[in-house]
């Protein structure tokens, strides 16, 4: 009895030994797995709960300044759509302002009689346009839509990225408040645009002059769409090409600050020709380098105050734009000059030849439009030709700015 007892005794101890010694080989690794994994899961929650968004870089840069290059590009569309518009007359063929609605023109006939009926109770019509067809209004309604539409795109093209950029972390404090700046703006360039047209749709007894928007009210639109141009086209420019690191000498400074005024005179010039086309001034002396037969014209002043000539005289107005072309050839004609006597980077110099070849080009559309009493094709082109020149006007801007410290 005793001896079977021990045996099993003995047998039982061997095999609860040999499973001690299993349990105490897997412990460590089954002690280490767990080390690890716990290591691994808080090293990933640090990371989540500390990692920084996307901060603004070279590469970010490059696709905000892309953004706004194109941005900017769309604006040039809305300007030359909205100068052609105000050449064929069509800006006052909408006489509604909605948002959503309008987005859809007329598609049936009921809908565009309609439409024609609602013109017909305004001055445009009564007094210009009392023979008009259906068909002609279709053609001058389809030219206001397609740039109140264009207007829509341009403020989607500003307003969705933003809101991705921003998600993104793209932008740094600065640029928020640039973006924030460019989305407001665009919103007012919207109501402005219908506050100019709106000044075309009152009744007037008292004028028997052509219905037609404030010039007050379209230079400021205008006005407003090309500093949107120009902020946009700047910004996008400064992050896209990188500054010269130039030596500040006095020189340089000086051609800088050449520049700079004549970068402000050119958008003076550009901002004139809006009065020049809300008062119809370029049919008023087809003639050039003479007004006419004289130098300077007899009724030049022929308004009284004597400061309202310079606002709502069609002569004065085309003799006040005459003379900021030319004033403004002179200047890049002279930052020419100037910049030729200068050791400049290779970019900076064809963005001046650039700005000064297209200077002369601006001035031959200039004049070729009023001798041929602004035919639409023509008169359209130098709009765009003076946007192209305030374009060339900031490159060269752009290129000759100085290095953030």
């Amino acid at each position: 009895m005793l001896l079977p007892s021990l045996r099993t005794l003995v047998s039982c101890g061997c095999r609860n030994a040999g499973r001690g010694f299993q349990q105490s080989n897997r412990t460590p690794h089954l002690r280490q797995w767990l080390a690890k994994r716990s290591q691994h899961s808080i090293t990933a929650e640090a990371g989540a709960n500390t990692a920084p968004a996307t901060v603004p870089n070279a590469a970010t840069n490059r696709i905000l300044g892309r953004w706004l290059l194109g941005c900017s590009g769309l604006v040039v569309g809305a300007v030359v759509l909205g100068g052609v518009t105000r050449l064929t007359e069509s800006g006052l063929s909408m006489v509604d302002w909605h948002l959503v609605r309008e987005m859809k023109p007329p598609q049936t006939r009921a809908e565009w009689e309609a439409e024609f009926a609602k013109y017909r109770q305004f001055p445009e019509f009564k007094i210009m346009n009392h023979d008009m067809t259906l068909p002609e209004f279709k053609f001058i309604f389809y030219m206001e839509w397609g740039h109140r539409m264009w207007g829509r795109l341009v403020g989607l093209a500003y307003v969705l990225p933003t809101i991705y950029f921003w998600k993104k972390g793209y932008f740094n404090r600065s640029m928020k408040g640039r973006a924030l700046g460019l989305c407001g703006f665009v919103f007012f360039q919207g109501l402005l645009g219908w506050y100019m047209v709106k000044s075309g749709l009152e009744e007037k007894p008292e004028s028997y002059d052509v219905p037609r928007v404030s010039q007050y009210r379209l230079s400021a639109h205008l006005g407003s769409a090309l500093l949107l141009y120009c902020a946009s086209l700047w910004t996008g420019l400064t992050l896209m090409v990188e500054p010269h690191k130039l030596a500040n000498t006095k020189r340089l400074n000086q051609l800088r600050t050449f520049a700079k005024g004549t970068a402000g005179l050119v958008f003076l010039t550009a901002l004139s020709g809006a009065f020049v086309a809300g008062l119809d001034a370029g049919l008023v002396y087809n003639s050039f380098p003479l007004m006419g037969d004289r130098w300077i014209p007899d009724d030049l002043l022929a308004f009284s105050p004597t400061l309202k000539n310079f606002f709502e005289n069609p002569t004065t107005v085309q003799f006040d734009h005459r003379v900021l072309a030319i004033s403004s050839l002179t200047a890049i004609t002279g930052l020419y000059m100037f910049s030729r006597r200068m050791i400049l980077p290779r970019r900076a110099k064809i963005a001046i030849s650039c700005l000064t070849a297209m200077a002369y080009a601006q001035v031959a559309l200039g004049i070729s439009t009023l001798l041929l009493y602004v035919p639409t094709p023509l008169a359209a082109t130098h709009q765009s030709g003076s946007v192209a020149l305030l374009s060339l006007a900031i490159w060269v801007l752009a290129e000759l700015r100085k290095v953030a410290k």
